[in-house]
């Protein structure tokens, strides 16, 4: 401590002596005079301030959250002894505005603005809190600033303005600051420096006044810091008013002290007394809803030294000791067992600290409560909370007549004021309070997917296009049983996809993924609906998707695997690849080109082997592959946007079938798989489209990776993807049919894992998760497709992000038009389709139909 605080704490404590308070409260606020990265300094000292990183808690398996206890209390005692520290835990609101910006940077295709607005509208209508957790540290009293107090006096005297910050200092502060992050990073928080505009937001919300953003500059001083530090609080015996720039009330704070605790804290559970802050709810006195109260957090607290608290508890047990003598040789019975009892307990602490690297700290919890609407509904958020913690076993009090001195306690390069509110405990005690615990999945950045439904509420983000640009696998897994939401969740994130103009293909083989193209029509997306069939010959014609010198072979595996073994058999495939090499020379080269050639072949095997694939050729399955095409470009092509192929009829044969077991329709179907597979393989590795995001995304997987073409298929687009720069996402019933495919299981990066009931496929599903096999996580996954009364929850999930994190998540869309456009209900499917005829029916009827003025002019 500097000499100059010294001095004024002594002068202050004259009068506090006078009045029965302590010297700090009658201490005089300090003055900002720079915030920088990670750092704000006052005209008494310098603070580090660090942004901590959440851990997903809600899910974890209980000797993990153990784990991670111990590992919190040990980073208390190893990094933060002797320092005087600050954890903030802010809340804010997720800007509709802010996210508009946001989109605009992250979709480059379609209607940009209006997904934008969508999902601005959206976020506004949610009103979603968002938790910030912040770390101040104190690094430096500033010896500069010595005689604080008359050098303000005389520069204001004289109207010199005067900062006291020069680059040097700056410097060596910055330098403090560094130090001290890595020393932070390697904790359970994964701390990081605080960007000076998260510095200067979390000072400038104080006053509730609509405050300029901060500069982009690397520190903020002088009349920018001022502007942002403005307000005028009035203190109440129970809150603080807050008046805007217009005088008037923008908001009512209380401040609320934690003064007791109980001796042992349960955790994992309901104990953690910051984590579950989220959870407080109250019911609003006008409108009688239940909503969110969000309560802040500010706790100072010192980490003392091992040394001086082990001398503190050889102390307690020294003096218990003594009690206990006294109590013994006297008469003085009723201490006995409770200094005994002391004793005790002082031995035990002294062994842990000794063994664990356990040491004691000081804290001083405060909630801070607010309200921006009246007084009467800041009563009842501050009823609400201390209701809560009173069947935590904790006591939570309105602070009486202290509401100034708490208030300017809680901000940011203040001090500690009401030193006779605090505890003296262990650092386990505040490390149980998991304040970096609850819910946290998904990416960092990037497109919102859905809502986090855990403890800690907030948006989760998933990007299935971004493995490849971190370096990473690229493989997205949608896992659970039919009817949850989970095709409809992939067309979303596919859809996502195709905004960021990637080239999205999905290969449709349920039959009800239409809802995707007409999504991607709404968003304004180049969008393409392909189904194979009799109205769409040559459409997979391999002549047509591939490089001319490639295609010959593929065409001929394609005939090969229809003909009958008979005909294989026979060395019809000599006659295939004659034909096939023919064709290839040809300017239009073509399959039904080849089918042609061979019926007019004097070789009677060729003759028959072309007129059965001529026959092929007129059903629903065989005109995709030889079919002879309608006038114009064939409807795939390896250009961005999105694109549905879907192929209805589709029977696939069994894994390890032989061919001379397979029916017609099944080696039919396993050719037309084969065409669509071949374009898939090679549009992603098109040396001109390298550089283009792409995504696949394939619907029941399982009905591939039930052959050994499919399985080849699924695993070399998930091992390549990161080269390729392709993202795979799968869809499947069947979790356990993934066990088996580990070039998939290595690729897999995130998993969204919807309601399973089996136990089989529960287990193949925790195995996914990473999370412990047995019956808690079974009841988990059972679950999660339910709400409260047990109907079923579209698009609920459980997801392990690529850090394995795991929480739980609804999926969501920015606006009800474009969730019913992609619903997967038949019902709904079918309702559309005759809401869409009969439109066309009247619009047709309209155009033939002459108006009135036509008639009578006629």
């Amino acid at each position: 401590m500097s000499s100059t605080t010294t001095a004024a704490k002594k002068s202050a404590s004259r009068f506090g002596r006078l009045l029965g308070l302590g010297a700090e409260r009658l201490m005089k606020e300090p003055q900002l005079v720079a915030v920088a990265d990670g750092l704000v300094v006052t005209d008494t000292a310098a603070e580090a301030w660090f942004v901590l990183s959440a851990a997903n808690t809600d899910l974890m398996p209980e000797d993990q959250q153990d784990a991670e206890q111990d590992a919190a209390a040990l980073a208390l005692a190893k990094v933060l002894p002797g320092y005087d520290c600050h954890l903030k835990i802010l809340w804010a609101r997720l800007d509709g505005e802010m996210y508009r910006e946001e989109a605009q940077q992250i979709f480059t295709a379609g209607d940009v603005e209006a997904v934008a607005d969508m999902w601005a509208a959206r976020l506004d209508t949610l009103d979603l809190p968002q938790r910030h957790i912040l770390l101040g540290i104190r690094i430096a009293e500033r010896d500069s600033a010595a005689n604080a107090t008359v050098k303000n006096a005389t520069t204001n005297a004289l109207g010199i303005g005067h900062t006291g910050l020069d680059n040097t200092e700056l410097a060596h502060l910055d330098g403090l600051v560094r130090r001290m992050e890595r020393r932070l990073e390697a904790t359970p928080w994964r701390a990081r420096i605080a960007p000076a505009e998260m510095l200067a937001w979390a000072i400038s919300r104080e006053s509730y006044r609509p405050q300029p953003a901060p500069p982009h500059l690397p520190t903020v001083t002088g009349a920018a810091l001022v502007r942002l530090t403005q307000s005028k609080a009035i203190p109440h015996a129970d809150h603080l008013r807050l008046m805007d720039a217009r005088g008037e009330t923008a908001a009512w704070v209380s401040v609320l002290a934690m003064p007791a605790f109980p001796e042992e804290l349960v955790t994992p559970g309901e104990q953690e007394w910051l984590r579950c802050l989220s959870e407080i709810t109250y019911t609003h006195p006008v409108t009688g809803t239940d909503a969110l109260v969000c309560p802040e957090a500010s706790v100072r607290f010192t980490v003392w030294r091992k040394g001086n608290a082990i001398k503190a508890v050889d102390k307690a047990r020294q003096s218990a000791k003594e009690q206990r003598r006294s109590a013994a040789e006297g008469s003085a019975g009723e201490t006995f067992a409770e200094t005994e009892e002391t004793e005790a307990v002082m031995e035990d602490l002294r062994r842990q600290m000794s063994r664990d690297g356990m040491t004691l700290l000081e804290d001083h919890p405060r909630l801070i409560v607010v309200s921006t609407e009246s007084l009467e509904d800041l009563r009842a958020r501050c009823d609400a909370v201390v209701a809560h913690y009173a069947g935590l076993s904790i006591d939570v009090v309105v602070a009486s007549e202290e509401q100034r001195e708490l208030w300017l306690e809680s901000q940011v390069g203040d001090m500690l004021r009401v030193l006779d509110l605090g505890h003296i405990r262990t650092t386990d005690a505040l490390a149980s309070s998991m304040f970096w615990g609850g819910s946290e999945a998904g990416d960092d950045s990037g497109p919102i997917a859905g809502l986090l439904t855990g403890t800690t509420p907030g948006v989760c983000r998933i990007d299935i296009t971004a493995g490849s640009a971190r370096g990473d696998a690229t493989t997205t897994a949608f896992v659970g049983r039919s009817g949850r939401g989970k095709t409809t969740s992939m067309m979303l994130a596919t859809l996502i996809a195709g905004l960021k103009g990637a080239f999205s293909l999905m290969l449709g083989f349920k039959g009800d993924e239409g809802g995707l193209v007409k999504a991607g029509q709404y968003l304004g997306l180049d969008s393409h609906h392909v189904t194979c069939g009799l109205d769409t010959p040559a459409c997979a014609d391999l002549f047509r998707l591939l490089p001319r010198e490639d295609a010959a072979l593929q065409v001929v595996s394609q005939l090969l695997i229809i003909l009958p073994e008979r005909m294989r058999d026979a060395g019809a495939e000599t006659h295939l690849l004659r034909a096939c090499n023919t064709i290839a020379q040809h300017e239009d080269a073509a399959t039904w080109r080849v089918v042609e050639l061979l019926q007019n072949s004097p070789d009677p095997l060729a003759v028959e082997a072309g007129q059965a694939l001529a026959e092929l050729s007129r059903t629903q399955l065989g005109a995709p592959l030889l079919g002879q095409p309608r006038p114009g470009a064939s409807p795939l092509r390896p250009e961005p946007g999105l694109w549905l192929v879907q192929v209805p009829g589709l029977t696939m044969p069994q894994a390890g079938t032989k061919p001379s077991e397979m029916t017609m329709n099944e080696r039919v179907s396993l050719a037309l798989m084969r065409g669509l597979i071949a374009y898939a393989l090679n549009t992603s590795a098109r040396a001109d489209l390298r550089n283009l995001p792409k995504v696949i995304s394939i619907p029941e997987v399982h009905v591939l990776t039930g052959t050994d073409d499919g399985r080849r298929f699924v695993d070399y687009i998930a091992r390549t993807g990161r080269a390729l720069d392709t993202s795979l996402a799968i869809d499947t019933q069947d979790p356990k049919s993934l066990m088996g495919m580990d070039g998939v299981l290595e690729a897999i990066t995130t998993v969204l894992a919807f309601e399973q009931s089996t136990r089989g496929q529960q287990d193949a599903m925790a195995e996914l998760l990473r999370l412990p096999v047995g019956d808690a996580t079974r009841a988990l996954i059972h679950g999660v497709g339910k709400d409260a009364r047990g109907d079923i929850r579209h698009g609920h999930c459980i997801v392990r992000d690529r850090r394995d994190r795991v929480a739980t998540m609804q999926w969501d869309a920015p606006s009800a038009e474009l969730l019913r456009a992609l619903s997967t209900n038949p019902k709904d499917q079918a309702e559309d389709h005759e809401a869409a005829q009969q439109e066309a029916e009247e619009h047709e009827a309209s155009v033939h139909r002459p108006s009135d003025e036509d008639s009578e002019a006629a």
